[in-house]
Formats: C-alpha cells, structure tokens, sequence
C-alpha cells in the first residue's frame, strides 16, 4: 500500500497524535516512516524601529531552533523504532512550512503525507492561515489530516 510515509511535527500535543497515527499506519503497511520538522529560519527586518542582531548571535539562535528540532524529531525516531518502524528523522529549514513539507516529500519519494490540523476558524484562521490547507491544495501525492 505505501513505501514511504512522511509525518510533519511541531512537537504540539496535537501533531504527536499524528505521529502516533503515521507509525501505527507505517507499522501495519511495513512502510518507511519520514520524520519531518520543518525549522524557522531567523526574520530579518530592515524596517525603521527593528532591531538588527549580530550574525554570531543570529547563528547561534537558529541552532538553538535546529537542535530543539532534531530533538523533536529524534523522539519520534525512538517511538518509531520501539515498534520495529523504519524511520528517518529530517529537519529542513524554511520560512514556508507547507512548500518544505511538499519539497521534502518528494525529495524522499514519499507516497503519503500526514500532518495535523488545528481546525481553525474565522478571523483566526484568516490570520494564522493554514499550512495544511496549503499542502493540501498544492500536493500532488495523498495527504492524511488529523485532528
């Protein structure tokens, strides 16, 4: 049924039930599970009133960002591996959360994405937007959104 199957986390509560999902999913089609966090990269802006930081000190902040990344997905490779699933944790650095989540599974030769949806409505999702809504319109492969 699938080969490969990416899962998108931020580490929320709600993204580590899409994780537990796509192993239990991966476990039962013998699938290879990709574990993705997908990391900031730091804003710059060159606007009156912003405030520029030293490169060293902006360097040192998306580290710290990639570490707590790896951290994220390095747990999901443990739970992963503790059900026998063949996993690979993969961070990718990107202001556009949904174009890396595309982009990586095609890298990967994924056959699947799941991902989480906060199911915001209204005003909020007008100006949170909506990442998976965005997958969803521009993936060409099938995408499993939990809630």
């Amino acid at each position: 049924m699938y080969q490969k199957i990416l899962v998108a986390t931020d580490g929320s509560s709600l993204s580590k039930k899409a994780v537990n999902q796509a192993i239990s999913l991966a476990q039962l089609t013998g699938a290879e599970l990709v574990a993705l966090k997908v990391v900031p990269r730091y804003p710059q802006t060159y606007f009156e009133g912003g405030v520029a930081l030293a490169a060293s000190e902006v360097n040192r902040i998306e580290k710290q960002w990639a570490a707590h990344g790896q951290a994220i997905v390095d747990a999901v490779a443990k739970s992963a591996k503790s059900k026998s699933v063949k996993v690979k944790p993969v961070i990718a650095k990107s202001d556009l959360v949904s174009e890396a989540v595309i982009a990586t599974a095609k890298k990967h030769k994924c056959d699947l994405i799941v991902m989480a949806s906060h199911g915001r409505r209204g005003i909020k999702r007008l100006l949170l937007g909506s990442e998976t809504q965005q997958v969803l319109t521009h993936s060409h492969i099938p995408v499993l959104v939990l809630r």
